[in-house]
């Protein structure tokens, strides 16, 4: 079990929440019950309990535009075209084509493929590409795009919100296994890495 406040364990609830349905009303989840938006599409409602069984701190991302406009305001944004998105990291979407012309939806960061793909876990989503994106009823693993990609899939993250995890500062501190020093041995003088 990982420890409260870290990336890990913020992707731990999320994982423990796939496969989840609503119901039995429309948009009737604990997600929306948790933030007081209960009968409401509730992706950002989702990230907000997620985000506090895990014990992270993220803005109030019930309204999706405001969550952006929030990290963007703490300047810990990343727009799409130029970002390096890390796991934890909060994925905002705009789908082209469905109607709405703005954020309408996000999800958690689960990896990022390199290639301009990542994995989220998202709520109120539909497991499969053929239903409603941002409104689909369920808690789903899913393979999103943040830049043009050999894949084919639809870019459709504008940009990235961070939040602050415990021991992050330390962990980017840390030295990777690929980076080592030489050092000598003190017995025979050569040199290893």
């Amino acid at each position: 079990m990982a420890e409260m406040g870290t990336v890990e364990k913020f992707l731990e609830v999320a994982k423990e929440e796939i496969g989840t349905v609503e119901g039995p009303r429309d948009n009737e989840t604990k997600y929306g019950k948790f933030t007081k938006a209960n009968f409401q599409p509730w992706c950002g409602s989702f990230v907000m309990w997620c985000a506090d069984q895990a014990g992270v701190k993220v803005p109030n991302t019930v309204y999706t535009p405001s969550g952006a406009a929030a990290f963007k305001k703490a300047g810990k944004w990343l727009d799409a075209q130029i970002a390096d998105p890390d796991p934890g990291d909060i994925a905002y979407f705009d789908f082209p084509g469905d109607g709405v012309d703005r954020i309408s939806h996000v999800g958690i960061v689960v990896k990022d493929n390199g290639d301009g793909t990542v994995w989220c876990i998202e709520g109120n989503t539909s497991p499969d590409n053929k239903g409603s994106q941002r409104n689909g009823g369920q808690v789903s693993r899913k393979l999103r795009a943040y830049k043009k990609n050999k894949k084919g899939v639809m870019v459709s993250i504008v940009g990235f919100g961070r939040p602050k995890f415990k021991g992050a500062a330390k962990a980017a501190e840390k030295p990777t296994e690929a980076v080592s020093e030489a050092k000598t041995c003190p017995t025979c003088g050569q040199t290893v890495k």
